[in-house]
Order: structure tokens, then sequence, then C-alpha cells
């Protein structure tokens, strides 16, 4: 029997993650969990609104995934800047909620390059996340909410003998509603004097519990600790997302989250209509991909020479929007994406019985954000005119600012659906001192972008973009 909406909505409260488990065989650093006092304000005036208004069109969700949209193409293009000519993926849910608990720790002009970097509102940010946790809550069918405790030894009974997740092929063939998990966390350096109301409004507000690590006698461990967290989190998808120089003896807290999506679609492609095809790169080369083909109902909109398909997953709350440019205008329309244009695009789809043919495809990406959003407006958060001091009691925020804010990603579709994985840390350190119509075809022969987003919040969870299909093809 199908679940009912309220069993599937019990399956991702853990979309707002932290980040560890690792690809390393040693036992992680020792670290302890401390209690933290729950205040009934936020750290910052400005974010102190009442938390049990009632929602509204313009509640702070609301607005909090209006404005994550904004930041995701802000976000795309940036990227896409340093690597013209590469497939993307990343998670601007993810990079969101790492930066907004970094945010409850920031004033003056870092406080306010962050909340237009990111278009936070301006008020009601961590109310915002908050609900959005709780609404992504209702996806995650076994997992508790909140910061789980890490155990000395890495659980295994779910990896396979190469570290990766074990395959749940039988399982994942079943048609389900989609499975959304994650955590946050904090990683706090032992003994530091960190502010109880910014620990405070973390822990109430995304469920991330204070870790304490030694950074300062055993920067290497406690890394180890933490990227082990990030790949249990992450089913083996994300291993190595903190490099070796990510964290040093003057790192001082790291926040994380982590995500972990795969759904069925709704309708799933036959193999046996997966065909070699030719996709042409935005290289201008040419090389034979798997296509998938389905012909069903879909929302599809066809403009100005675009197009653009929505591919629900079981249960029907999200769904992946592929969007495919007019020949030869691929970087033109992506300059254009904005959250006002997907709205008047999205807009513009109906259901129209149809054809799709999309290539499978399976892709990594890492990212050092770090200038990537200084450049788009919040430099002053990494470098030493940082205000973090809202993070310390007394004088010890005046000398922390961002030192990292780093993003790895994976994302796998085939015929039964879709599996992706996101990690974010942000790293504090100290300063040294039905309608009737003619069926349409859509054949994603070229290079595409496609969006995976919350159908009742409009959220954006994840974006990418295929450039090259061709590179974009599993090894094995």
């Amino acid at each position: 029997m199908a679940p009912n909406r309220r069993q599937m909505l019990a399956l991702s409260n853990a979309l707002a993650g932290s980040l560890l488990a690792g690809c390393t065989g040693t036992s992680p650093a020792p670290q302890t969990q401390r209690e933290t006092t729950e205040t009934t304000t936020d750290v910052r005036s400005d974010d102190a609104t009442a938390e049990d208004a009632p929602d509204s069109p313009d509640s702070p969700a609301e607005r909090v995934a209006a404005g994550n949209t904004a930041f995701a193409f802000d976000l795309l293009n940036r990227l896409s800047e340093a690597s013209p000519n590469e497939n993307l993926f990343y998670s601007p849910y993810s990079v969101s909620v790492a930066l907004a608990m970094t945010y409850a720790g920031a004033g003056g002009e870092t406080r306010r390059e962050m909340r237009e970097t990111l278009h936070f509102p301006q008020e009601g940010v961590h109310q915002g996340f908050r609900r959005l946790r709780d609404h992504f809550a209702q996806y995650e069918a076994s997992e508790t909410t909140g910061a789980p405790e890490v155990s000395e030894t890495p659980e295994t009974t779910d990896r396979n003998e190469s570290g990766g997740a074990e395959e749940t092929t039988a399982e994942y063939r079943e048609p389900q509603p989609f499975r959304l998990a994650g955590a946050n966390a904090l990683w706090g350096q032992e003994g530091f004097p960190f502010a109880e109301a910014l620990l405070g409004t973390l822990e109430r507000n995304y469920g991330a519990g204070l870790r304490e690590l030694d950074f300062e006698s055993n920067p290497e461990r406690a890394r180890r600790a933490i990227n082990e967290w990030v790949a249990d989190r992450t089913r083996g998808k994300i291993t190595d997302l903190l490099s070796p120089s990510a964290i040093t003896a003057m790192t001082r807290l790291v926040l994380t989250n982590a995500v972990y999506f795969r759904a069925n679609w709704e309708t799933e492609f036959l193999e046996e209509n997966t065909e070699e095809a030719t996709f042409t790169a935005l290289s201008g080369t040419q090389r034979t991909v798997p296509m998938m083909s389905q012909s069903e109902t879909f929302r599809y909109a066809a403009v100005s020479g675009h197009q653009l398909v929505a591919l629900p997953y079981a249960g029907a709350d999200v769904s992946m929007v592929v969007l495919l440019p007019e020949a030869g205008a691929f970087e033109e329309f992506q300059r254009s994406l904005s959250a006002e244009r997907l709205r008047e695009l999205l807009g513009a789809m109906e259901s129209r019985q149809g054809t799709v043919r999309l290539p499978r495809f399976e892709y990594r990406s890492k990212f050092d954000l770090s200038k990537a959003l200084a450049a788009m407006g919040m430099p002053s958060a990494f470098g030493p005119e940082a205000d973090l001091s809202g993070m310390a009691k007394g004088d010890a925020g005046e000398s922390l600012s961002i030192d990292e804010a780093v993003h790895q990603s994976y994302v796998g579709v085939d015929e039964q659906g879709t599996e992706a994985a996101a990690a974010t840390a942000v790293v504090v350190a100290e300063a040294a001192t039905t309608v009737e119509s003619e069926p349409f075809e859509m054949t994603v022969d070229r290079p595409f972008l496609f969006l995976i987003r919350d159908e009742e919040t409009g959220s954006v969870l994840f974006v990418g973009r295929v450039t090259d299909a061709g590179a974009a093809q599993s090894e094995s």
C-alpha cells in the first residue's frame, strides 16, 4: 500500500546536516558533546521574531526558500566563470545552512555582507531554516532529529568493502517516496569560550550540538573525525570533504552540513528503451552516451525556444526540473536565470503528453567557496576585519574569521531514479595573532541545467549543469 502524505513526510529532517565520516581506517579523535542551554532569543536581535507565528505566504520559511533560490543562481554563475566548460553540481541549501549557522555569530559589516550575498531576509533567518528543517524531517523515515552521537568506531553495517554505501538495488527499484537525510553539527576547540547564546540558537534551530575536538594538539586527527562523520551521513558518497590543509592548530570551530537524497522516478524509464545517442558538449565535441527515453504526461513548457520539463519522483512531492536552452544559447540562458525568471518559466508549464530523452549520468564536484563568496559580496568574513564576535565570550571572538568554506557533491541519474549527496564545511579560525495539445518531443542532446526542487516550499535542494554528458558516465 502506498504511504500517505504524513508517512511520506517522515523522511527528511536530516537534510540540514553536518559532515563527517571518512576514508581512513583509524578511529576518530575522542570528542565530547557539550550540553547547551536553549535561549528564547537568537544571537542577533534582528532575528528575534516570533518563532511560533502561524505560517503565511510570507512566513520565515517562504522568505528563506525564496532567498536560497536567488543565491543558487548567483552561485551557479560565479562557479561557472571559474570552470566554463565543466559539469557542475552543488546543493545551495547545504551551503546556505552552513553559512546561516555562521551568520548567527556575525556582526557589523560582516553580517550585512553575508545577509545580502546569501539573500537572507532581514528577520527570521534561523526560524525560517528551522521550519524548512521541520518540513524536510517529514521525508525522513528512520533517522532521528538533532545531532546524533558520534561513536568511537564508525558504523560499517551499510558500507561495502571499498568504503562506499552498500547498494540496495532491490529497495531502490521499488517505487517509494524520496529519502532525504542529513544532520548539522559544530566541531569546536575544547576549552574555547563559545557564546552560550550562539550554541543555544544553533541547537534549537539547526539541531546542531557542539562536539569538542583538540585542533591545537592534533589537527589531523580532528580532520579525520569530521570527514568520517560526513562520509557516514552521506552514505559514503562524500569521503574527503576537508583536505589536509583545511584544519590547522589555529582552527577554533567547524560548522558542518550534510545532505543525502535518493528517490525513484514516479514513472521509471525502461532500460530496454535506453539507446546510444550523440551528445554535443558546450565545447562542440560530440560523444556517444546512453540516452534514456520515456513517453508520458509531464509538466512541460517551451518558452522562446527553450524547453523545460518536470520529472516527478515517487510521491510527487519533489521533482527534477530539466531546463534545455535553445541550441547555441546555453550561456546566455544560464546568465538570465534568477528566482523571478524561474517563477516565470515554471508558471508557463502545463500538463502535456510527450517524449523525454535524457542522458544517464553520474559525476562529482568539489569547490573551495571562499573566493567565490568573497567575490559575490562578503569579503570581510574571510579577512582580518571579520566580525564573528558573537561566536565567543568576551574578547575571544575578536580575532575569528572564516578560514575556508568548502563544498563537495555527488549525483547519479539512471533509469530508476536519482541519488545525490552534498556536504558543506565552514572552518572558522583564529588569526595568528492535463491540457489537450500536440505531443512534444524533448531530446536533451546538448548542454542542459537541472534542479531538484521541493514542490511545496519551492526550495531548490540541488542545482546542476551538464555541459559534457560524455564526461559524466560511470566508470563501471
